[in-house]
């Protein structure tokens, strides 16, 4: 069965990745809504969608639209995605799921309430290297975990610059933007929750408004897991990895933390190194056939409303540990 889909905002992340998925996994884009009606039109006419509009409201009323995408910046999630929910619509929105806990834990309720899906688009989960060192962990060949890396610190292309480095109120900064991506991924990998984080934040030129465009942090997790992180967007010639290190074993994973299923994963232990075998499944593909299955009643999505609750939480901590200089706890609410 095909899948109607509609866009609330026409954004460049849709253009170049969520369209095309889309359309892989038996959906349909029916209409794009911008709040610039001639934005709205141009977008849909370049990307083969037959409708447009500059109002939420006739999106909505569309009988043959089923879901959501939300990609507007961070501060629109939240009225968006309730009145979608409510207008009988699953939802799979961007991170961060929303500015505050409060909406957030709003979003949630609300689609559970509408009986619909509500879903966070963390495509990271979806990365056949990311799998694979969460199978390898649960499966023991690391022995306990006791500590982790992931350096994401990557260079901000000129055409995805603005609101991300000079709108704080619109959640603009590479705490919100990355870290957040961060906090999913080790969640996702380690199958253990984030309990405190310590950061200290750098404007390194390209972060106005004091905005800050790099991060430097350690978060603890259950069981005592320690989990440096490197995010930024000013690293123009540095490359992304991801490492778990235990009792028995390393997993070291590099040029893993990326859109692309691209990246290789190492197991090192007492017999050598052994590379982990990995597929080439698009990331947004798989995430979103697994929202269409989740649609039909069949599993859960990649990443549910509280897998967003979950890593919002970790970055309003690290913003704030940043800001204080100190560690502060995850509260989540959950």
């Amino acid at each position: 069965m095909t899948i109607g889909w509609g866009l609330v905002g026409a954004s460049t992340i849709a253009r170049e990745w969520v369209i095309g998925a889309f359309r892989a996994t038996r959906g349909q884009v029916v209409s794009v809504m911008s709040s610039d009606a001639e934005r709205a039109k141009t977008y849909a006419r370049e990307n083969g969608i037959e409708q447009s509009t500059a109002d939420l409201s006739v999106l909505l009323a569309d009988p043959a639209i089923a879901a959501v995408y939300i990609s507007t910046t961070n501060e629109k999630h939240c009225e968006q995605a309730i009145a979608a929910a409510r207008a009988g619509k699953h939802v799979l929105c961007e991170k961060p799921l929303a500015m505050t806990l409060t909406d957030a834990h709003a979003m949630v309720k609300c689609a559970r309430e509408a009986g619909v899906i509500l879903a966070t688009n963390h495509h990271l989960r979806n990365a056949s290297s990311h799998i694979a060192m969460r199978d390898a962990i649960a499966a023991g060949m690391i022995g306990q975990p006791l500590a982790a890396r992931v350096f994401h610190a990557v260079y901000l292309p000129p055409h995805l610059q603005g609101w991300r480095l000079d709108r704080p109120s619109a959640g603009g900064g590479v705490i919100l933007d990355i870290t957040v991506h961060d906090a999913d991924t080790l969640r996702f990998v380690l199958g253990r929750n984030p309990l405190e984080v310590t950061a200290f934040s750098q404007s390194g030129g390209m972060g106005r408004q004091g905005l800050e465009d790099a991060v430097m942090g350690v978060m603890r997790f259950e069981d005592g897991i320690l989990a440096q992180f490197h995010d930024g967007f000013t690293t123009r010639f540095a490359e992304t990895g991801f490492e778990v290190h235990g009792t028995e074993g390393s997993l070291v994973a590099r040029n893993v933390m990326t859109q692309r299923p691209i990246g290789s994963v190492m197991l090192r232990n007492a017999d050598g190194e052994l590379p982990l075998k990995l597929g080439n499944r698009n990331l947004y593909e798989a995430g979103i056939e697994a929202f269409h299955a989740a649609i039909a009643g069949k599993g859960r999505p990649s990443a549910t409303g509280d897998d967003g609750i979950w890593s919002l939480a970790t970055g309003l901590a690290v913003v704030e540990a940043a800001r204080s200089g100190r560690a502060v706890n995850v509260e989540t609410g959950l």
